[in-house]
């Protein structure tokens, strides 16, 4: 998939496509340097990594004001999400959570060149402040079991998680259950055949 593509299979503005278009120049260049994504997947940046995360945002309830990422590494889907958010849902504010500080000022640069109504604390997940958050999302981050714990801490009540996950979800929803109840709502990827994201609303520890 090219940029055309892109274009072809998510409705956005001129504008947003051309700070998705920057975003991408960014993420290119300063993946030389410092490991953001793998550089396997770069010729297939626009599906592996911008629509995988364009689909995350499109699940999102209606109106939020606050959106944690954690682990953002390399903006995946936080930079996505807050650039398709600048025009049309200028009141969200992102909160990235990525204790490498690399990765930590790459978000800030972006952020900063690009913007965006972002913030990153760059300090571990179970210690930052729970940031009672409307939306919660994670990109290859951790099992579901100890992400439902992350959500517990930085979710707001009835504030949602979306999570992508690849093939072996079932296993992963199954050990959640060990210790854990919660609402799922689960949806293909349009980008991985095998892979679905997983919508969790109403945690709470069994």
């Amino acid at each position: 998939m090219n940029h055309a593509e892109f274009q072809s299979q998510v409705d956005v503005s001129r504008e947003t496509f051309e700070r998705l278009e920057a975003y991408v120049a960014l993420l290119t260049k300063w993946n030389t340097a410092i490991n953001l994504v793998s550089p396997s997947t770069i010729s297939q940046i626009w599906s592996r990594h911008i629509l995988d995360s364009a689909q995350i945002y499109g699940l999102a309830p209606e109106n939020p004001n606050i959106w944690c990422d954690l682990g953002s590494g390399g903006g995946l889907p936080a930079l996505v999400v807050s650039i398709m958010a600048k025009d049309i849902r200028p009141g969200l504010s992102m909160t990235c959570i990525e204790s490498d500080l690399r990765k930590a000022t790459f978000l800030r640069t972006v952020a900063r060149e690009l913007d965006l109504k972002l913030t990153v604390r760059s300090e571990r997940i179970e210690k930052a402040e729970p940031q009672s958050a409307d939306i919660l999302s994670a990109r290859a981050l951790a099992p579901l079991n100890a992400l439902c714990g992350f959500a517990k801490r930085h979710l707001r009540p009835g504030g949602v998680a979306i999570f992508p996950k690849g093939e072996n979800y079932r296993q992963e929803v199954h050990e959640a259950l060990e210790n854990w109840s919660f609402q799922l709502d689960t949806y293909p990827s349009k980008t991985h055949p095998n892979a679905v994201i997983l919508k969790i609303g109403e945690i709470s520890r069994v």
